[in-house]
Order: C-alpha cells, then sequence, then structure tokens
C-alpha cells in the first residue's frame, strides 16, 4: 500500500472533483488518498477566502480583469510548430509568491502524513511542490495531474519529478516546456460517468433537451440570448446555474427555459440531453463525453476557458461554434447524429491516473503509453 497526498483547490467545483475521483480510484486499489485543500495551506484563512473571492468576482462580473491576468501570466509564448493547447517556446517557471508562503505548511504536512507522492491537481499547488522540489526542501516526488485540456504556464515548473496529462498533445508539450516526464493518461472522473455504474444514454426524442453548462459558480455571457436561441431552433434550454440564484432566478422566468441550480445528479441529467453547450472545456464537458453526449463550445470563458474550447474541438473532441446560425446547426448535427465521434473514447477514456500514480510510488515505471 502506497500513501497519496492530493493537493486540490476549492475554487469552483473542478479541481475538488477531480480530487475525489482520484482519491476514490486509489483507495480502490488498496491505497490510502489522503485529498487537501491548498487554499487551507495559505497563511491564514482570510488569504484563502479572498483568492478564491477575487477569481470567482473577476469570472463573475469583470471576465475582460480575469482576461488581461490571464495573457500576462498564464497565457504561453507565441511561435511556430505548437499543436493544441502547446507551448512554443521554453520559459522559466513564474513562481508567484504564494508558493514560498504555502512551502512550510506543505512541508510539515508531508512530515505528518508521510506520504510516498505528492499529487497536485490545481495548478498553484504544482507551483508550490515545484519550488519546494527545485529548493531540496520537499524529499517526497511530485506527480502533478493536469486538469486542464489546454495547458498554460502556470502549471509548468521544472522542480516536479513527472506530469500526467489529459492527451499525448497536452503531455509533449509539457515535456518540451519544463523538460520532465510527461504522459498522457486521460480523464479523472467519478465512477457515476463512467461504466459500469453511468446511466444509459436516452435522449428525448420529443423534447431534444440541451444543456447549458455555467459550472459550479454560475459564469458565463449572455445566457438569456442563448438560451432564446436554442429555443427558437425547437429545442428545449435547461441552464445549469450552479450555485448562482441570481442568475437561475433571472433566466427561470423566460419562455420555455428550464434554469437549475446545483445539481446533485449530473450522469442522469446528462444522460437524457441531446447535446451540452459549454464554454469552459472543464469537468462538466468531459463528463459529457464520458456518457457520449455531444458537447458544443460557445462563448467560452476568457483565459484558460477560451484556449479550452479552442483545443477540445482542434482534437476533434467538440465541435467550436462562433455565431448563433453555428450553434443551431451543431445542436441539428447532434439531434441527427446523437452519439460522440470515436477519438474522444479514444484519448480519454478510461483513464489511467491511478495506476501510473501507483507505479511511480512505488518506484516503478509505468508502461508506456500506446
Amino acid at each position: 500500500m502506497s500513501r497519496f497526498l492530493i493537493l486540490s483547490a476549492s475554487m469552483g467545483e473542478g479541481h475538488d472533483a477531480v480530487a475525489r475521483a482520484l482519491a476514490a480510484r486509489l483507495s480502490g486499489q488498496g491505497h490510502d488518498a489522503v485529498p487537501v485543500d491548498l487554499l487551507r495551506l495559505l497563511p491564514t484563512r482570510a488569504a484563502g477566502a479572498a483568492l478564491r473571492g477575487f477569481y470567482k468576482g473577476c469570472i463573475r462580473y469583470a471576465p475582460w480583469v480575469y482576461a488581461g491576468i490571464y495573457a500576462a501570466f498564464f497565457r504561453l509564448g507565441d511561435g511556430p510548430g505548437d499543436g493544441p493547447g502547446g507551448p512554443h517556446e521554453r520559459r522559466g517557471p513564474d513562481t508567484t509568491p504564494l508558493a514560498a508562503a504555502v512551502g512550510p505548511r506543505l512541508r510539515a504536512l508531508t512530515e505528518r502524513l508521510r506520504p510516498d507522492l505528492v499529487v497536485p491537481v490545481f495548478h498553484l499547488a504544482a507551483q508550490v511542490t515545484g519550488l519546494e522540489r527545485a529548493l531540496g526542501r520537499l524529499k517526497v516526488p511530485t506527480a502533478v495531474l493536469v486538469t486542464d485540456v489546454a495547458v498554460h504556464r502556470q502549471w509548468l515548473h521544472p522542480g516536479n519529478d513527472h506530469y500526467l496529462c489529459l492527451t499525448r498533445d497536452a503531455a509533449h508539450a509539457v515535456h518540451a516546456a519544463t523538460g520532465r516526464p510527461a504522459r498522457a493518461v486521460g480523464a479523472t472522473l467519478a465512477d457515476a460517468f463512467l461504466p459500469p455504474r453511468a446511466p444509459a444514454r436516452r435522449p428525448d426524442p420529443v423534447l431534444s433537451r440541451v444543456l447549458l453548462s455555467a459550472g459550479a459558480w454560475g459564469a458565463g455571457t449572455h445566457f438569456a440570448e442563448t438560451a432564446r436561441t436554442v429555443a427558437e431552433a425547437g429545442f428545449a434550454p435547461v441552464v445549469l446555474c450552479g450555485r448562482n440564484e441570481r442568475l437561475r432566478h433571472r433566466l427561470r422566468t423566460l419562455p420555455g427555459v428550464t434554469a437549475l441550480g446545483w445539481q446533485r445528479d449530473l450522469p442522469s441529467l446528462l444522460a437524457g440531453a441531446t447535446a451540452l453547450v459549454d464554454n469552459a472545456a472543464g469537468q462538466t464537458a468531459l463528463q459529457a463525453l464520458a456518457l457520449g453526449v455531444p458537447v458544443v463550445g460557445y462563448r467560452p470563458l476568457p483565459g484558460h476557458g477560451r484556449d479550452g474550447v479552442r483545443a477540445m474541438a482542434d482534437l476533434g473532441l467538440s465541435r467550436l461554434a462562433d455565431t448563433p446560425a453555428d450553434l443551431v446547426s451543431a445542436l441539428d448535427e447532434a439531434r441527427r447524429a446523437p452519439q460522440t465521434a470515436v477519438p474522444a473514447r479514444e484519448l480519454l477514456f478510461p483513464g489511467t491516473a491511478a495506476t501510473v500514480l501507483a507505479d511511480l510510488a512505488d518506484g516503478r515505471r509505468p508502461a508506456d503509453p500506446r
């Protein structure tokens, strides 16, 4: 049995969902997995709340602010010869001061838990572990599980020992930027989205429900306009507003539109959908693909959302709609051919992160991926 320290962050729901799914998979293999919220390792509880609140506020109410931050500190360099989501040039790590602030508490935690491997599933956590390993202060090896389809440079620190990525393109990009071993392991999802526990997909041919995802925080733009476009095209729009009650109350009065809050049984809801309209290329999009639901990228969030949506479309996992007419065309295509293309399953499922991590923790070299 090996022990894993999984470093997540309560920034929305996606990273924590990956941490829980990974912990469950490792526990099912007989290992001990401990997920920890990195924000709780900041010097004060107020610091974590402030960081989360600032990001949430930017995404919901001032996306142009986040777009500027992302362009300055997250986006990779531009140059020739790069594939989807990959860096064009080697760049040194942009270590945030927060990484140094978290370091002492992370070291104390590892001394207490004595893990065999530390697994960051959030980019700030990867910064912390990379810095601590580079300075020789963290004695435990690390393996970063990158949760984004399009890798940004805040994930990249050559101090980390290994990188596990969603796709081969992302793994090649990470290796080129850091020089560290990187491999594709696919998506890490809860068992409820994967066979044999996943519900059978049964989209309603009469109602043709189309889900519009706003993520855990209910973030995005022009949901009312998008819902009207979907409804006027003969579909039944269902907006997943997450925990944004203001958005739900604003949309619930629109004719023909269903606005839902946080959903506990998302697998069943997805399984009954004709398609998912996505703006972030995050966990909801991956969960939809796992269930065979076509994904259409539309009005993406700034920064990593826009890059991720484009990268997912470039890989053939989804369709990108730039205009309302494109959106309607993509939804009509999904209604005619309701199953997603084969590349989604070949590229993303089933995920092998837990198996690879178990090999790394045991000092074994994982088998080369296909």
